[in-house]
This record gives structure tokens, sequence and C-alpha cells, in this order.
């Protein structure tokens, strides 16, 4: 007697999530000033609870690549290909000399560096890529209180990926509203991923 070895699970092929936790409903499509840049840490390409891909998938134009270190002319032509001027989305590094912030006030010729990881992570990837340490930084203003539940943070201002870049692209358009859609459908996202977490109950079950 033999025994079929178990189908695998559908898979959406636009969010690269099986098709029973697809979070394509929570797309919203945008179209930024600023060209956006996520450079995608590899524990983030299959995290559940990770932003960084329905982030992505909303922003027209946006580009997606993965690694922690990465092969220098990959990254140089990443950072600078055309004619766009990159800055990063991170606080500025105690002790490290501020690099000259390029003028703000026309993100059409912006391209926004986001870093989609931890904390912890996120300070790896600069340490591993001296071209990324080298760019000019773009601090968020005042940022709210995330409301990204589902993953831990040791402070109440540290967003997630798709929180931080929707907050730092208004910040950058003063375009307060443009981005409500995104960060209103990012909280369905943060509710369907929460009801995928066991309670108590299902932990003695």
């Amino acid at each position: 007697m033999s025994v079929d070895a178990p189908s695998k699970r559908a898979m959406c092929e636009r969010c690269l999530r099986a098709q029973s936790s697809c979070i394509c409903s929570w797309i919203r499509p945008l179209a930024p000033a600023a060209q956006v840049l996520i450079l995608q840490h590899p524990l983030e390409v299959a995290q559940a609870k990770g932003s960084g891909r329905l982030l992505h998938l909303s922003l027209a134009g946006s580009v997606l690549a993965h690694g922690e270190q990465f092969d220098e002319r990959v990254l140089r032509d990443l950072l600078f290909g055309g004619d766009l001027r990159p800055v990063l989305l991170y606080p500025e590094t105690p002790g490290q000399p501020a690099s000259a912030v390029p003028d703000l006030s026309a993100p059409e010729w912006l391209r926004l560096v986001i870093l989609d990881a931890t904390w912890r992570k996120s300070r790896k990837m600069l340490h591993l890529n001296p071209l990324l340490q080298a760019l000019p930084r773009l601090p968020l203003i005042d940022p709210p209180a995330s409301q990204y539940r589902i993953r831990k943070a040791h402070r109440a201002d540290q967003l997630s990926t798709l929180e931080a870049a929707c907050h730092a692209l208004a910040q950058l358009e003063d375009e307060h509203t443009k981005y409500l859609p995104l960060l209103q459908a990012f909280d369905g996202f943060v509710a369907q991923q929460s009801s995928y977490i066991p309670t108590v109950t299902d932990y003695q079950a």
C-alpha cells in the first residue's frame, strides 16, 4: 500500500504567499514622486509578518532587491543608476559624520533607499555595505506610534518598513493624506496576520 506525498500548497504568483494567506487584497496602487528602492534582508523574504513585499507591490516603479552583503558593483548600479540621487531612510548614526543631504524639495529626482530588516539586521547591512553607510540620511520627523503590533519593537516609534516608507514619502511630498489608503490597508494586513497567531487556548488544545 502506497501513501501519496502531500501536495504543495497553491501559491499566489503575485505576492508569493500561499493562496490561503494571500495579501493581494491589501495592495493599494500609489505613484510616489521619488523612486523607492527596497533592500530586503534574506530573512525577510519568507517572513509572513513582513511588510516589504506589500509595500513593493503597492508603489509604482519601486525596486525590490534581496541581500545582506551586496556585490559592490550590483549595489552601485541599484543606488546610482540613472539620474536619481539616493537618500537612505535611516536615523543618523551617533559618532558618524552626517553626509550632505541632497535637495529634498524635488523628490522626483530622489531615490529613497529603504532597508527591509529588523533594526539589528539593518545595522549589520550598513556595516557590511560601505556604499550604504556613505549615503545621506533621511530621518523621519515626529513619526507616529507604530500599528505593527504583530512584531516586537523596542520603542513605539520603531515603525514597520511599510509605515516608515509611507511617512517618509508623505514627508518628502508634503502630502499627508496620499498614503493613508495604504496605511489603512496595512491595518487590515496586520489583523489578517494576527488571526494566524495561536492563542493560549490554541496551545492547550
